[in-house]
């Protein structure tokens, strides 16, 4: 846990941050956002010391970080910024295995933990490893950059317009590998952007600053049902305003086609039809399409019988929406049990899928209609 007390800082006699508190639990990504200057890279900057407060105290697991080493926070730390930041004499290996070596992990560990995330990162080992970043594309280095920061497993990641830079095609995709890791890792993420839709689009809460001071900080969907004031409404803007919620249905909005597998299928035919869809889950279906069980790349990795059915390793207990439900009942199911996707059916029958990503993009997108008198 993060806890940011009091925090003041100030250049050439102005005041950056003015007495911000904020409190960001264990496992929860969330965004700093706000106009230029606003202050959401200076908090960011302080909490792994780059920048030292002039009053104030952050806490990291109740431990004042002011009395930390911090050459040793920063090893503990994962830190993500625009350009990435990647050493260009080094290898794509040497850049990942960095900081676990100055942690002293031998090169079976390193080597280990690096196989492990670039599959996580659907990147392939022999392809990229032996290169150097400058025979890379923006987004291919972009994702060696946060494959780098969790390479040492910190509880937390810090990271700074990292995909500002890149196109919207590469940066739409990279968010949506960001969220599914994070989904899978459970990281603690601090993510500064000034993109509004990249902020609803990944945070768990979003933290609306300016002037050095936190305007709102709540979770997406209250942000966008209730900004605070009128700056934040101007902010979000007032096309993403929600009008009448309780009306747009589960059917109006699902992917109506979710990716299948039979239960007789096993566990390597799973991972495949997986890799080919680019998902990390299967909903698993009988032949009439009655949804019958879940299985998630999460729960194959605990497999050692690659022989095994799905239907033998598929969770038969998970939530799901009737596809006539309203999308405020979807969002108490998402925000209350803190799940990522809910599979829709309709009689048991599978018929679509609900993401908290692709939930969050339609709402933000829905326009208040304004009757106009000629």
């Amino acid at each position: 846990m993060i806890q940011i007390e009091n925090l003041k800082k100030f250049f050439n006699n102005k005041k950056i941050i003015n007495n911000v508190n904020l409190k960001i639990n264990n496992g929860e990504l969330v965004v700093l956002i706000g106009p230029s200057g606003c202050g959401k890279t200076t908090t960011l900057k302080m909490i792994n010391k780059l920048l030292k407060p002039d009053s104030g105290k952050i806490f990291i697991n109740g431990s004042d970080i002011s009395k930390m080493d911090t050459i040793e926070l920063r090893r503990n730390i994962g830190y993500v910024i625009q350009q990435t930041g990647l050493f260009p004499h080094m290898t794509i290996r040497e850049n990942i295995g960095i900081v676990p070596s100055l942690k002293k992990w031998n090169k079976k560990q390193i080597s280990k933990r690096t196989e492990e995330l670039m599959k996580l990162a659907g990147m392939k080992s022999e392809d990229y490893l032996n290169r150097y970043p400058n025979e890379l594309s923006g987004g291919q280095r972009q994702r060696i950059g946060v494959i780098r920061a969790l390479a040492a497993n910190p509880e937390i990641i810090l990271m700074d317009e990292p995909f500002s830079a890149l196109d919207p095609i590469t940066r739409s995709q990279l968010q949506d590998e960001l969220f599914n890791l994070q989904q899978t890792l459970k990281k603690t993420i601090v993510f500064v952007t000034h993109d509004m839709s990249e902020a609803l689009k990944l945070g768990d809460r979003i933290c609306i600053m300016k002037d050095g001071n936190i305007l709102q900080f709540d979770t997406p969907e209250n942000i966008l049902k209730n900004p605070s004031n009128d700056f934040i409404k101007e902010f979000i803007g007032k096309n993403r305003i929600w009008e009448k919620p309780e009306y747009i249905k589960v059917k109006d909005i699902m992917i109506s086609q979710p990716v299948m597998a039979s239960g007789n299928r096993t566990v390597i035919q799973g991972i495949e039809i997986m890799k080919q869809n680019k998902v990390d889950s299967l909903m698993v279906v009988s032949p009439d399409s009655t949804l019958e069980g879940i299985v998630t790349q999460k729960s194959i990795r605990k497999i050692n019988d690659m022989a095994v059915k799905l239907e033998a390793i598929m969770s038969k207990d998970f939530i799901r929406a009737n596809q006539n439900d309203s999308i405020l009942d979807v969002l108490k199911y998402v925000n209350g049990n803190g799940i990522g996707f809910i599979p829709v059916v309709n009689e048991s029958k599978l018929v679509g899928l609900i993401t908290k990503s692709s939930l969050l993009e339609v709402l933000s997108s829905q326009y208040i209609n304004e009757e106009v008198t000629i």
